[in-house]
């Protein structure tokens, strides 16, 4: 079976046990290591593998072709991206008629910025580029970009740069909602069928990682791009929580609640919300 999921610390953990041979029943994986921006393109246009994992952003794009996984996924509280600036730009009104950086168009991470923009920026910022996530940081430090968007391990390093934080879109959006936020999600081709067995491997993979979590470590580092083994590890924890191993109705609520905010405003098509769960 291919599968196709980021190199980053929490996918790693996830599925090492899978992709190492570890669960019983389970078919061999193909895996392909790709950044979430790929996966997203690759499902609009029906080319990935069978499974993988996209942005739950890019869901209503796909979702007539692929089924969510209720599970592996990355969902939870206090690992929203954040928008950060250089020098104390510190109000949301300076953004207007800036240019922003951000990791992809079809990006959780990117339609959260909009939401929040739209609430209080009306005015809109400038100009948005998309650039890969490791050249943010420094293209804000440098003046190239009035600001950047960023995810995942950029929570604990942006200080190294210089940076500071003009919002933390995950505060912003449990405050703004009570929910937790929907980031990554895990979904397989309809054609595929076997859902409920890609539910039980995935959950079996998830289930191993907790209870062996220094097992994985050497395959999350191979992975890490230079990332040190605490930060590493302080992702997993972040990113890697009860809703990975079940999405549950606390996590479906959330996913609704946001794609639904997202089409109202006209941030993504619209779509029957009922695909989410069949």
């Amino acid at each position: 079976m291919k599968l196709a999921f980021s190199p980053c610390p929490n996918d790693t953990f996830v599925f090492h046990a899978w992709t190492h041979g570890l669960i019983d029943g389970a078919p061999q994986l193909d895996v392909t290591y790709a950044d979430i921006d790929k996966t997203n393109y690759w499902a609009m246009d029906l080319e990935g593998p069978e499974v993988m994992k996209i942005s739950f952003a890019a869901l209503p794009y796909v979702i007539d072709d692929y089924r969510l996984i209720p599970c592996g996924g990355a969902l939870g509280r206090g690992c929203g991206p954040l928008v950060l600036t250089s020098g104390g730009n510190g109000s949301p009104e300076n953004l207007v008629g800036k240019t922003v950086a951000v990791p992809s168009d079809k990006s959780t991470a990117y339609m959260l910025f909009r939401l929040w923009t739209s609430q209080k920026i009306p005015d809109g910022v400038g100009k948005i580029k998309v650039m890969p996530f490791h050249e943010i940081m420094p293209a804000v430090k440098e003046g190239r970009v009035d600001a950047g968007l960023v995810i995942h391990e950029a929570r604990f390093t942006y200080i190294d740069y210089g940076l500071d934080l003009l919002v933390d879109l995950g505060d912003w959006w449990e405050e703004d909602t009570g929910f937790p936020i929907p980031l990554g999600a895990i979904i397989a081709k309809r054609s595929l069928g076997k859902k409920q067995e890609l539910t039980e491997w995935i959950q079996s993979s998830v289930q191993y990682a907790w209870d062996k979590p220094d097992a994985s470590m050497d395959y999350v580092m191979e992975h890490a791009q230079e990332m040190s083994t605490e930060v590493a590890k302080n992702h997993i924890d972040l990113y890697v929580n009860e809703f990975t191993g079940e999405l549950g109705e606390k996590g479906y609520a959330a996913v609704e609640s946001l794609l639904g905010r997202a089409a109202k405003e006209g941030l993504i098509p619209a779509f029957d919300m009922k695909k989410l769960r069949d």
